[in-house]
């Protein structure tokens, strides 16, 4: 192993898919790396936990552009494919609404043909018109600005002709509503946001890029969830002789002369590097580890402005017994409730908790049986809900149980009589959101990607506060979601030089 000069010393903040990812991209440059992280396990919110012998992902489940990810490896002189098992998914989800009627997702275009005519015959060729245009903004709005530096505003000039050509002005719902007719496929095409945080009915059009991903690269599910994922990247970060710290702290970020000069954790000691990143939600960042520094753009209250994604209630929970059962139930389900539009107002606009809901229902042990005892299975159904920053903030210590009980009656009409087999059960609600990730607001996916929250507009990967301070993660450029996370790594590793001609030899495992 090759000796490293102090000045080549790093601190991530933060064992995120962001963090990690930017670990790597450190150490292959020659970096020296220490993680720290405050949780027990790497991966943030992508990481796990177990109870009763079922292992609950505790966030992202999908993997939709596995290239991102063979990218980041390759660069570290590794292959992704030799530790990480990947599996396609077919059909990728499968969308159920309370009419009985229902939808499969799939890569095939023809297949997703059908199912759009089963639906509507008549929205046919407006569904052609939406994969086209949402390959269109794959190209402008992934390839040309999610894998590029956003600091500077003339990236983003440079792109609004592009922008007003395909309407990025307009919400993907709207999109949807100019292309199709039938309410169903107009929530089919439009609901992508949800997942990285945002409100379908003012995130721009541009969004629509993710059905494009999807179609093009496939929906996966990696073996042994998002936590051996993170786990492989922790085993990266080892070979190429970094650190990682678990159940350790961060509370400031250090500066002399408006330059990083370290972190100091919460213990008290300092760890000395000219070189920092964080990967703390972007909010957190700024108000928290920079609150004895002053502060241009992000200063409490220009972070307290922002909009902020809305807060997540997870039910993790297992059952005794149930492999054979509930056999038209798939890997992923979403169970579109009775109102749309209006659900969507209540959490993104009113902050209001409504009796009726939509679920994101996850249920891995069809495609991995290691989540779950033999013969069991392992679940968690995601309700959509408002962040703690609205007045009259949900108190979740007492609507904890209120709430998982009218989730579990949505639950009955897939999956009858599950409650009467549980083994195991966890909920995470925004309050647990905020103390565990440290999250404004409890919010499930940091800033809202609104279009003035987006690009230059976002936290820039390179920090304007500070010389030798960078971004990753959900809460900065290009945003949330596991291609984001990890592209804002690759982003922030172009802007910073090698520490030395050549990359650190992988240690002996």
């Amino acid at each position: 192993m090759l000796t490293h000069s102090p000045d080549h010393r790093a601190v991530v903040v933060g064992a995120g898919l962001g963090g990690l990812a930017s670990a790597m991209r450190l150490g292959a440059k020659g970096y020296q790396v220490t993680v720290v992280d405050r949780l027990d396990r790497a991966g943030g919110r992508g990481s796990s936990i177990t109870k009763e012998g079922h292992r609950f992902d505790l966030g992202p489940t999908i993997v939709t552009y596995p290239s991102l990810f063979e990218d980041l490896w390759r660069a570290c002189g590794r292959d992704f494919q030799a530790d990480v098992d990947l599996r396609p998914l077919d059909p990728f989800y499968e969308i159920r609404w309370i009419d009985g009627s229902s939808f499969k997702a799939c890569g095939d275009t023809d297949r997703m043909v059908e199912e759009v005519r089963r639906l509507s015959p008549g929205d046919v060729k407006g569904y052609l018109r939406f994969l086209k245009g949402s390959e269109a903004r794959y190209r402008i709005g992934f390839q040309g600005l999610g894998r590029i530096p956003m600091h500077d505003i003339i990236e983003t000039v440079k792109v609004l002709p592009a922008f007003a050509r395909l309407r990025a002005d307009r919400s993907i719902l709207g999109l949807a509503r100019s292309l199709v007719k039938d309410e169903r496929l107009r929530m089919a095409l439009s609901f992508h946001p949800l997942f990285i945080g945002g409100d379908p009915c003012h995130v721009t059009s541009m969004y629509a890029l993710v059905s494009h991903l999807e179609k093009e690269y496939g929906v996966h599910y990696a073996m042994g969830g998002v936590q051996a994922i993170a786990d492989a990247m922790a085993n990266v970060i080892r070979a190429q002789g970094g650190t990682i710290r678990l159940e350790t702290e961060a509370d400031e970020i250090l500066l002399d002369k408006g330059r990083a000069s370290g972190v100091r954790l919460s213990s008290g000691e300092t760890l000395a590097a000219p070189l920092v990143v964080s990967n703390a939600d972007a909010g957190h960042t700024y108000t928290r580890l920079l609150r004895n520094h002053p502060r241009k753009r992000w200063t409490d209250r220009h972070v307290a402005r922002r909009r902020w994604s809305m807060g997540l209630f997870v039910w993790y929970f297992g059952t005794k017994g149930t492999a054979a059962k509930w056999r038209d139930v798939g890997h992923h389900t979403i169970l579109s409730g009775p109102r749309y539009e209006g659900l969507l107002q209540d959490i993104f606009i009113k902050g209001r908790l409504a009796d009726d809901m939509s679920l994101y229902l996850h249920r891995p042990s069809v495609t991995d049986p290691g989540v779950a005892p033999a013969g069991d299975d392992t679940f968690y159904a995601l309700s959509p809900v408002p962040h703690l920053g609205w007045d009259n903030a949900v108190d979740w210590e007492t609507e904890r149980e209120t709430y998982r009980s009218k989730v579990a009656a949505v639950l009955e009409r897939t999956i009858p009589g599950f409650e009467r087999h549980l083994s195991a059960s966890h909920i995470l609600t925004p309050a647990d959101f905020e103390s565990r990730y440290l999250s404004p607001h409890g919010s499930g996916f940091s800033i809202e990607p609104r279009i003035l929250q987006s690009a230059w507009f976002r936290p820039h990967n390179v920090s304007e506060e500070a010389k030798g301070l960078y971004l990753a993660g959900a809460g900065t450029h290009p945003g949330a979601g596991l291609p984001g996370v990890v592209a804002s790594a690759e982003v922030l590793a172009g802007m910073i030089p090698a520490a030395q001609s050549a990359p650190l030899p992988m240690a002996a495992e």
